[in-house]
């Protein structure tokens, strides 16, 4: 039907990461749900029931081959190279809904398990394989690391980035390239807070991608145009807009990068990119209406939120803005999710002339929470 998980979960309210489980056979639709999905999928809920009856349940692979083979590195195969991918992606499949602190232990030991069996292998088609999950796994790596550090830590993240990156060259792998050079793009933009780099990375990842996926071209387009704004300059940031847009149109079934894209995603950057330009009305506009749609992804929805706060903000709506602060500090008691925190600390920052006001001290107490939690 042209969904990808994150298309489907929205659709649906759930999260991407219940979608990703249905397919891989390790839990069926609950029933209260599953009007709706064969509503969504155009299927009788009776067609819908009958499918899910012909699918066979998936047993998780014991730990005792992945043991075997740590101990006998010379006769890694297949099968575990497999089953290290499964726990890389399950990881990835909880960064949304989990503090980053607590996934880097499970994280770091399959990268790290990853990177020893790849090191000890003479089998040239396992060892292919190895490169694919080290390369995942070092980007998530990164990933983690940075946002559990508030977006700190940059030189750690980018030491992974670039592991990514050389892992995916030996592969060939121009995809996952063009990923972790996005990747560096966000420590640029919202770590060192440097446009002009930030864009060098986004062009290149743009340009990597261009051939191989419109979704991740019109993410790294979309963060062009971020870097443009940050700069003050308008025409080339709503250039680099209209051309992300243009690329998302044109995504087509099986996009190699389509689980990384949102219909959300445009709003979000559009969002901040008229923040950047100094027009809150405008993306106060964009904010409220990718807010009112964004279901999953809960640490992009904090961020959202707290960018929301800070256009009504600026436009001298104080109850509207603690009212956006409020929602996004909900998500962050929970997520702890480092681009988050940050906009909302910057939301209190700007909310300080109000503070005699009962909720903007309501507000600021619950940020002093995070605080002393983070």
């Amino acid at each position: 039907m042209g969904y990808s998980q994150e298309s489907l979960a929205e659709r649906l309210r759930i999260e991407r990461s219940t979608v990703g489980r249905w397919e891989r056979a390790e839990t069926d639709p609950v029933p209260w749900i599953r009007p709706k999905v064969a509503l969504a999928l155009e299927i009788t809920l009776d067609h819908l029931n009958e499918l899910l009856k012909d699918v066979e349940r998936v047993q998780d692979q014991p730990d005792d081959h992945l043991d075997y083979t740590l101990n006998n590195p010379a006769k890694v195969d297949l099968v575990a190279v497999a089953y290290l991918r499964q726990r890389v992606q399950a990881v990835a499949d909880g960064y949304d809904s989990n503090p980053s602190a607590l996934l880097l232990a499970n994280a770091g030991q399959c990268h790290g398990q990853v990177s020893y069996l790849r090191q000890h292998t003479p089998k040239n088609r396992v060892r292919n394989e190895l490169w694919t999950v080290e390369s995942e796994s070092a980007i998530l790596m990164g990933q983690l690391v940075w946002d559990a550090s508030q977006r700190r830590d940059h030189a750690t993240a980018l030491a992974f980035y670039d592991q990514a990156i050389a892992a995916a060259h030996e592969r060939r792998d121009m995809l996952t390239e063009g990923q972790a050079e996005l990747r560096k793009c966000y420590v640029a933009l919202y770590g060192s807070r440097d446009p002009r780099e930030g864009l060098v990375r986004a062009l290149r990842a743009a340009h990597i991608a261009r051939d191989i996926s419109d979704a991740l071209t019109g993410l790294a387009l979309l963060h062009a145009g971020e870097a443009y704004a940050m700069e003050g300059d308008r025409k080339n940031c709503e250039k680099m807009l209209a051309s992300a847009e243009a690329a998302f149109t044109n995504i087509k079934e099986g996009d190699a990068a389509g689980e990384q894209f949102s219909p959300t995603q445009f709003g979000r950057l559009a969002g901040s990119c008229y923040l950047f330009l100094g027009d809150p009305a405008r993306a106060q506009r964009y904010l409220e209406e990718t807010a009112s749609s964004l279901h999953t992804w809960r640490k992009s929805r904090a961020i959202v939120l707290g960018n929301l706060s800070l256009a009504r903000l600026r436009q001298g709506q104080i109850d509207g803005a603690t009212t956006s602060l409020n929602e996004a500090i909900d998500i962050l008691e929970e997520t702890r999710g480092g681009g988050g925190l940050n906009v909302a600390f910057a939301a209190g920052l700007e909310l300080q002339p109000w503070r005699e006001q009962a909720s903007v001290c309501e507000v600021h107490d619950r940020l002093m929470g995070l605080m002393t939690t983070a």
